[in-house]
């Protein structure tokens, strides 16, 4: 990323940390009290201002297809490609029905302000070049379900930028199938024209299309098995025939 021409985005997005700290207090005591629903409350309180303001403020033009695919609550696991940094603001902005955490790559724990946050919002770090690390993480998520709270990952596991989708980690679908909770495959275009394109922060049309839910509970082993390339390309397709609509 150049950082002399996104000063000025830098300065806005630390300004915008406000909007998790307003609800830091409340969030910390419902965890500490064990009241997972008062916490979830406050976490999307947090989430679902955040992620609507980024994509406003920057000018985003946001078109979401499937609205009615998302569940009135959780637990559920959102999966999705990973265009850019932008995805996590974007899912914020259409996901405002229920709390969701994410997981996240532990170089992110390095970014002023926003480091400490994503744990505090049921977020959960990753070291994808480290098996014990992987295996760890998606642990940690699911126990985070079992207590009721939604996760969100991008089985890629790093950003295409634009490019094809990249083939998904297989181990990723566990994070759904072992608490037997239903995926929502999640398409995005458009997220890499607001960063990774030019370098420079700027507002950009994103096109989300939001699948169906698939169900993971009593799967045979041979569904689980198939499972990973089903979400796949369900995910693939979508984001291929949104690329389309986006040509010139």
């Amino acid at each position: 990323m150049k950082i002399i021409p996104n000063i000025p985005a830098l300065i806005r997005l630390t300004r915008d940390v406000k909007f998790f700290n307003k609800n830091k207090a409340k969030i910390e005591a419902a965890r500490a009290a064990g009241d997972f629903e008062e916490e979830r409350k406050w976490i999307l309180d947090s989430t679902s201002t955040f992620g609507p303001m980024i994509m406003n403020q920057f000018g985003c033009d946001l078109r979401v297809q499937g609205e009615e695919n998302i569940p009135d609550k959780g637990p559920v696991v959102i999966m999705a490609n990973h265009q850019g940094f932008a995805d996590i603001p974007v899912l914020m902005a259409v996901f405002r029905k229920f709390q969701f955490g994410f997981i996240a790559k532990e170089y992110l724990a390095k970014l002023p302000m926003y480091g400490p946050w994503i744990p505090k919002i049921r977020g959960v770090y990753i070291e994808n070049d480290n098996p014990r690390s992987a295996l760890k993480a998606i642990n940690t998520g699911i126990e985070y379900i079992n207590d009721g709270f939604s996760m969100a990952i991008c089985p890629e596991g790093t950003r295409s930028k634009g490019g094809p989708v990249g083939p998904f980690m297989k181990g990723a679908m566990k994070l759904a199938t072992k608490p037997g909770v239903p995926i929502i495959p999640v398409s995005i275009n458009g997220t890499y024209h607001m960063l990774e394109e030019t370098g420079k922060v700027r507002g950009a049309r994103v096109d989300v299309i939001v699948h169906p839910p698939v169900e993971t509970a009593g799967l045979s082993r041979q569904e689980e098995k198939d499972l990973s390339d089903i979400v796949e390309n369900t995910i693939r397709e979508g984001v291929e025939s949104l690329a389309k609509a986006d040509q010139p």
